[in-house]
């Protein structure tokens, strides 16, 4: 494993979309699990920047936060992707498999997880990404499991409900 350390985001989205750029480049299929916050909304900026012209046919973009709001509201980390990428990028609609907000949060994890199992490799049960981007909240939260709820890292299921303190 090899850790890097950058100063600031723009560098960070810099670094991450020169690899990113590289990796579809190689035509093959990319699983990716994106998050919502300030960090990722810099580098798609970035990404919708200056990779536009990639080959995006081979990527496959999934979730790994979103809120209980529908897509084109404020708080949707789907919205902040859609307007900071995937209006400007070319990728396939059926290569993009959002979490539906707008639906009943327990109903909702289940089809996601079963999206997950019917679409991606499984290594002992477990759905496998390729790429997962993960942020901080200044809570300490990541993958939307907050400091008041680390039980559900454990829960059984690829896909759980947490509430925000």
């Amino acid at each position: 494993m090899e850790l890097k350390i950058f100063k600031d985001k723009k560098e960070v989205a810099a670094q991450f979309s020169s690899f990113l750029a590289d990796r579809i480049k190689s035509g093959e299929r990319l699983t990716m699990a994106l998050s919502g916050g300030s960090t990722p909304k810099v580098v798609f900026d970035y990404l919708a920047a200056y990779y536009t012209d990639l080959d995006w046919s081979n990527v496959h973009l999934y979730w790994g936060d979103a809120r209980c709001v529908p897509p084109t509201h404020d708080e949707s980390n789907y919205k902040m992707t859609v307007d900071h990428l995937l209006s400007k990028i070319d990728i396939p609609e059926y290569n993009i498999f959002r979490v539906r907000g707008e639906d009943d949060p327990q109903s909702e994890a289940k089809r996601y997880a079963n999206s997950l199992s019917n679409n991606l490799d499984l290594e002992n049960g477990l759905p496998q990404f390729d790429l997962v981007i993960l942020g901080m909240g200044s809570d300490g939260h990541t993958a939307s499991i907050f400091p008041h709820e680390m039980p559900l890292w454990n829960a059984e299921g690829h896909c759980v409900v947490s509430t925000h303190p």
